[in-house]
């Protein structure tokens, strides 16, 4: 009975490695590549757009164009335009249509609204395994 206990608590651990493993690998910001999303700060809604060469853009309610750049290093999701720098340190992806309210490094509340994400790649094919003959 000891036996199949662990053997269904091995089970259920094995199960939970695909997620912390894919939690792991996550970069902040990379679901989100080349899909606007709604930030509001200060009752303000902006569209911003990160793209994969690290511009962004940024749209004001009012159709003015900001151009911007954008990276996500030591777990921060950090966007700039012209001087101005404001980084956030998300938690997990953002998902499509769910809103997720961040603190910045400028003490400011953000909600962050994708309406779209990315799917994350597949993983790589296992490596091909050759006979003793090659």
């Amino acid at each position: 009975m000891a036996k199949q206990v662990h053997i269904v608590m091995l089970a259920g651990a094995m199960l939970a490695l695909p997620t912390v493993a894919s939690a792991q690998s996550w970069v902040p910001g990379s679901e989100i590549v080349g899909q606007p999303v709604t930030v509001t700060a200060n009752g303000i809604a902006d569209t911003v757009t990160l793209n994969a060469d690290g511009t962004a853009r940024v749209v004001t309610p009012g159709g003015r164009e900001i151009p911007a750049s954008w990276t996500n290093a030591g777990g921060q999701l950090c966007v700039r335009t012209g001087m101005a720098s404001e980084c956030w340190t998300p938690q997990a992806p953002l998902q499509a249509g769910q809103p997720v309210t961040w603190m910045s490094n400028c003490n400011s509340a953000t909600t962050w609204l994708a309406s779209a994400v990315n799917t994350p790649p597949p993983p790589p094919p296992p490596p091909e395994i050759k006979g003793e003959r090659g």
